[in-house]
């Protein structure tokens, strides 16, 4: 068989385009991420040398993000090495976690990880930890450097001591990291402005205070302990994040470092301290955190957010009572967002969120927004709660109260699908379950709800199952050709041959024609699908009439989309052309419903078609209405509708059902068309069509031929 795709190709399950290639994505990162920290400090290094740098980082913060099991704080050495760059400028760090945050949250490369947000959190928050903790090792470096030199220089000359104090106060001063030096007892001897500013104090305020004055009770005994063992020489260094307050009772988290500084005997007599205020990184964190949990246009919980929430709602609830969610899709949003504007679209979803809110407002509930114009509210049932049918109806009541853009008063509503008293089910299950029951209501049309049924829910999976493997199926030849034989009720010969699909599924059976086509139109499959079959039967029809030298003609069956398809003329002609089928020997069979189409593309294809000579035919007939549509259009023949012929095989035919059959076939007869019936089973059902006058028929009773088969 041909290939479903174009030139043979696979269908296209993944990959990554050429804008999406993770390399170019890495590479733009970090030009952005050199260009912008390149103005927060000098960087002794080329633009080029500064990109492969944070090239190489930003490799490991990827690698750090998908690497299993998630290890974050692997990232410490990285944000070490943004120090070893000498990106130690004030805005170094904010310019960085800034660029990083958003770019890795949207990187193509990790769009797959489920807990993406977190991770980035997590990941950023090492970085930053292991950026804090080398800038102040640098700074103590550099400190107890300054430190040494000074009393070297008091032991050798008084005037090299003057010039090491200036040289050490001035650092000390302009240092933009908190700096103090403190007693044994952690009183201040000595701090600079950056230190009192981190505190709410003045540097005169400090002199009164010691360090412990300034730590947060909780984490107090974590500061003596730090400040024992740095003086009784156990460590030469200590390090770690804790909790302080501020001088108005605010509680900042910093990072804090401490260095003994030694007498001439080695014994300590001062501490130095530096400090680096983390409340913004904990902002920033923070920031990020809700972005990746709530929707930006509404504020709503997301679909992540939702999900978290299932799973505390699950199983936790009043058995009694259980919790509901209602699953919405609003009716008809896209003709506000393309009739009147997108801001207005916009702006209706706000209005949705806000007067959802309000419907629950009495409840213990969530509302939450999916895509698009998808919302989910899960409320946790309790004695006053409202029935499902009458929370439905609050919803609906309340979303159809008009919202004024301008001239324009818009009221939307909403079709709901329910699942009440959730199921013991993963999350993700439970909003698959909710979805194909909103799927189930939109069938009925708009502003309707439907309550889930597990085995309802288990067909619709099954059915979409198999509708999702159709296209592997058609390429590896599981789909193949079979032609059913029209045969004339008058005399019983084979006046064509129509083609159909046929599907050997490995575990469904066998899928006949007309579930292939309503599985190919779920997925857009149809067009292609359909033209293969166009294609391969009139290639086999052509090798027939070749083989036995006499034509046979062949109808194929037209699904509606396909009938619409602005290219079908184009492709009928192509595949007469390619196979050398005589236009009159190839008839084309539509559904009636597609003769009434108000944009008439389906009418105009087989307008052309027709006039080059392509028979069409028209099946699911019914009635006066399709009868009065044939007269100005080109149809040869028409096949009564399968419910017609089904009534008339499963009941004894009364006075009144005959009569209008009659009169059905005498009114098509009377515009100069053929009639053809369809499922014919058994010689009695022929007879009595035959005796209504009806021309030709199918079904089971007439044979099928396979490709390979002989026409008799």
């Amino acid at each position: 068989m041909s290939s479903p795709f174009p030139d043979g190709a696979k269908a296209p399950l993944g990959g990554s385009t050429a804008s999406g290639d993770p390399r170019r994505e890495r590479d733009r990162l970090a030009r952005k991420w050199a260009y912008l920290v390149s103005s927060t400090a000098y960087v002794p290094l080329s633009a080029p040398e500064i990109e492969q740098v944070l090239g190489e980082l930003v490799d490991g913060l990827v690698d750090v993000l998908r690497r299993e099991p998630f290890r974050p704080e692997a990232a410490d050495a990285l944000g070490a090495r943004l120090v070893a760059l000498h990106c130690v400028g004030p805005d170094s760090l904010r310019v960085s976690v800034g660029v990083l945050g958003k770019a890795l949250l949207s990187t193509t490369e990790l769009a797959g990880l489920p807990d993406l947000p977190e991770r980035v959190v997590a990941v950023l928050g090492a970085f930053s930890s292991g950026y804090a903790q080398a800038r102040q090792l640098l700074a103590l470096e550099q400190q107890e450097a300054v430190t040494r030199a000074l009393l070297l220089a008091a032991s050798t000359a008084r005037s090299s001591l003057r010039v090491s104090e200036a040289r050490f106060t001035e650092v000390f001063a302009s240092s933009p990291s908190g700096m103090a030096i403190t007693g044994l007892d952690g009183g201040f001897t000595l701090v600079n402005e950056a230190f009192a500013d981190v505190f709410g104090h003045t540097a005169a305020g400090l002199g009164v205070l010691s360090l412990f004055d300034l730590a947060d009770p909780a984490d107090l005994p974590l500061l003596r302990a730090a400040f024992e063992d740095l003086c009784d020489g156990r460590v030469p260094r200590a390090q770690h994040r804790q909790r302080f307050l501020r001088r108005d009772g605010e509680q900042v988290w910093a990072s804090i470092a401490l260095a003994a500084v030694r007498d001439e005997q080695g014994g300590p007599a001062n501490v130095l301290v530096v400090v680096e205020d983390d409340s913004e990184l904990a902002l920033l964190g923070g920031r990020l955190t809700h972005q990746s949990l709530h929707d930006v246009l509404t504020g709503l919980p997301n679909r992540q957010f939702l999900t978290t929430q299932l799973e505390k709602v699950i199983g936790q609830t009043d058995p009694r009572l259980g919790a509901t969610l209602y699953h919405l899709d609003l009716d008809a949003f896209s003709a506000v967002a393309d009739g009147i504007g997108r801001d207005a679209g916009d702006q209706l979803l706000k209005h949705v969120a806000q007067r959802l809110q309000a419907v629950v407002a009495e409840e213990k509930a969530m509302v939450a927004r999916l895509e698009g114009d998808e919302f989910v509210v899960l409320v946790e049932n309790g004695p006053s709660t409202p029935d499902v049918s009458s929370m439905v109806d609050l919803i609906n009541e309340r979303l159809g109260e008009p919202v004024y853009f301008g001239d324009h008063g818009v009221a939307v509503s909403a079709t709901v699908g329910v699942v009440h008293r959730l199921p013991r089910l993963e999350p993700a299950e439970l909003l698959r379950a909710s979805d194909l029951t909103l799927r189930r209501a939109k069938r009925s049309g708009r502003r309707q709800w439907g309550l889930y049924d597990a085995a309802q829910n288990a067909e619709d999976r099954a059915q979409l199952s198999l509708a999702a493997g159709m296209p592997g199926a058609w390429e590896n030849g599981e789909i193949t050709v079979v032609f059913q034989s029209v045969v004339a009720l008058d005399g019983g010969a084979i006046t064509a041959l129509e083609a159909q699909m046929r599907w050997k599924h490995r575990s469904a059976g066998v899928i006949p024609h007309e579930r292939c086509v309503a599985l190919a139109e779920q997925t857009g499959l149809i067009l292609p699908l359909g033209a293969w079959l166009l294609r391969t039967a009139a290639e086999q029809v052509r090798w027939w009439a070749l083989r036995e030298k006499r034509d046979v003609p062949v109808v194929v069956l037209l699904a509606a989309s396909q009938a619409r398809d602005p290219d079908l003329v184009g492709s009928v002609h192509r595949v007469l052309a390619a196979t050398g089928l005589a236009a009159a020997s190839l008839r084309l069979c539509v559904p009636a419903r597609v003769l009434t189409d108000e944009s008439g593309e389906a009418v105009e294809n087989l307008t052309l078609l027709a006039e080059a000579g392509v028979v069409i035919e028209v099946r699911d007939f019914g009635g006066a209405a399709d009868a009065a549509d044939l007269e100005d259009l080109p149809v040869a023949s028409v096949r009564v509708a399968d419910r017609l012929v089904r009534k008339q095989a499963e009941h004894a035919p009364s006075p009144a059902t005959t009569r209008v059959l009659t009169d059905l076939v005498e009114v098509v007869h009377l515009l100069g068309r053929e009639v053809g019936v369809d499922g014919i089973a058994t010689e009695a059902q022929a007879a009595w069509w035959r005796s209504l006058g009806a021309d030709t028929a199918t079904g089971p009773l007439y044979p099928r031929v396979e490709r390979s088969g002989t026409v008799s």
